[in-house]
Parts: C-alpha cells; structure tokens; sequence
C-alpha cells in the first residue's frame, strides 16, 4: 500500500502573514501543495506515469478491499401509509432490528422520533429493485447481506428473510415481548440473546401478504408435463386468503382454490410465478399469477 510521509515546516506566524498578504486569497499551506504539485509535474514522464499508476491501483485495492469487508442490511418500512426502502451498513442482524423496532414502539411520547426511519440516520435509499437484489443475495447466505426486514407498522407486521426458509412473518407484540425476554438480563451473552429471541418466537409465525414461507409449502403426489415444465399443485394448508386476497376459508361460500407451481425443464429452474385457479360455488372462475421474489 501507499506511503504517506509528513513533511513539517516551522515558520515564524510573522513571516507567514506576511507572505500571505501577497498570495492572492491562497494560504500558505495551499500555495505550498501547489508547489508541491508543480514538483510532482516537472519529473521525467515515465517517472510520473510510473508512480501514478502505482498510487491508483493501491487505492483501487484498498477500496476493494474496504467493500469486500462491508455488510449490509436492508429495510422496507410502511408507517402511516408511506412507505420507505433504504439499506444501512454494516447490516443489521435480526436481533438488532427487533431492539430497534422494541425501542420505537414502546418509547414514551416524545422521547423517539415520530417515525421508525428516522433511527437510522446512516440509511442510504434504495429502489424497490435494489431491495430485491439484497434480497436474493441474502438468500445465497454469502454473509454480505446480514438481515431484510419488512416493517409495517400499518399492519402491525414485521417480517424477516430466513436465508432456509425465506420469510417470516409476526405480529409486532409478538416481536417486543421477545426482545424483552431476550435481553432482560444484562449478563446474558450474544448467543443466549438470539437464542431466547427465537425461542419466543418459535411457533408464532403469521401468514402475510407478500412473504410466504418454504415452511408453509407442500406439494401433491400427481406432477404433470406440460409444454416444457412439470407442473406441482401446491397443498393449501396455510391462510390463502391472508396471502392472496380470496374469501375460501369461511363456511359462507363453496370456493376453492387451486394453486400450482412450475418447473421450466430447459431452464433448469423454478417459474418466478404461482398459477392461480379461483373455483366458486356458482361454476365461475377466475384466474390470476402471483409473482414470487427471491425469498
């Protein structure tokens, strides 16, 4: 890497006021650096060249280094029916965010911000596309991405991607009273911490518009070949009508509804959609897709 060396130079303030008078709105210092600069400029081509290209890859290889060792995280927020898509680093973990969000909701009035973004003041934002993009990088587990979160406070929601699982979602309370028996004792470490926030947590997952689970997914025996893709009808054994808007899971109607997946067998990879089939109890139907992100 570059060296840096100081040079020092002691001067009586008389003089220097003195010959300050006659720089032209330069100061001393200045005027120096760009003697400095003129040195640098008058040495042989080759010699400067030479150097100069030295000193670009070493802060090229320092900058790439500085990225490689930087972690993110990224937060879509909705409060008050806005809503806000910004990253922060280094990444927030999960445990991190939830005391963040323990010490917002359960702040006295006016002592916190009046809205949840304004506790991160370094958070830079992003496009919903930039969102997604962490979001399947999470995914890879690379360790990059420590954390996204999905924090809607008009649904009193908070959601995280689990880098197995994809997302989970609770209820905010559920979230709080986690974090509270998770930190309550000041002599419990990192790891008990996490380990009694997710105890908590376990088995109060909710099903939420916009982050289905692989936990909540099952799959029927027949899998059929149709145009270049298998096709797998997915079990409807969580609330689809939190997920997908629908009202079949009530004794008020005879609607079902059909889910299915697909596998593009060229591609070698799974459709980014879920087929939707809306069967009601008159004999109508109605068909939709509905788009899958990287979680």
């Amino acid at each position: 890497m570059s060296q840096q060396e100081e040079i020092v130079l002691w001067i009586d303030q008389r003089w220097k006021r003195a010959i300050e008078k006659y720089l032209n709105d330069e100061t001393l210092q200045e005027h120096l650096e760009n003697v400095l600069d003129e040195l640098c400029n008058q040495l042989p081509e080759r010699e400067y060249k030479r150097i100069s290209a030295e000193i670009y890859a070493e802060d090229t290889a320092r900058r790439t280094e500085e990225e490689a060792a930087r972690t993110y995280a990224a937060y879509h927020v909705t409060e008050r029916g806005q809503e806000w898509y910004f990253q922060t680093s280094p990444g927030e973990e999960l445990l991190d965010a939830a005391v963040k969000l323990r010490g917002y909701v359960t702040a006295e009035k006016g002592s916190a911000p009046d809205l949840f973004i304004k506790l991160f003041a370094d958070g830079h934002p992003i496009t919903a596309e930039e969102y997604n993009a962490l979001t399947a990088l999470r995914m890879e587990n690379t360790g990059k991405v420590r954390g996204v979160f999905d924090v809607n406070f008009d649904k009193r929601e908070f959601s995280a991607v689990h880098i197995m699982d994809g997302w989970q979602t609770w209820a905010m309370r559920d979230v709080s009273a986690a974090v509270y028996h998770a930190t309550r004792s000041q002599f419990a470490s990192s790891d008990d911490q996490w380990r009694k926030l997710l105890d908590y947590l376990r088995g109060k997952e909710i099903t939420s518009a916009g982050h289905l689970s692989a936990r909540i997914f099952s799959f029927g025996d027949e899998i059929i070949e149709m145009d270049g893709k298998l096709n797998f009808y997915v079990q409807t054994e969580f609330d689809v009508d939190a997920v997908f808007g629908t009202f079949v899971c009530t004794d008020e109607n005879d609607d079902w509804l059909n889910i299915y997946a697909n596998y593009d067998i060229e591609k070698d990879r799974l459709c980014d959609t879920l087929e939707l089939n809306l069967c009601k109890g008159d004999g109508t139907e109605e068909n939709w897709s509905y788009h899958l992100n990287a979680a």
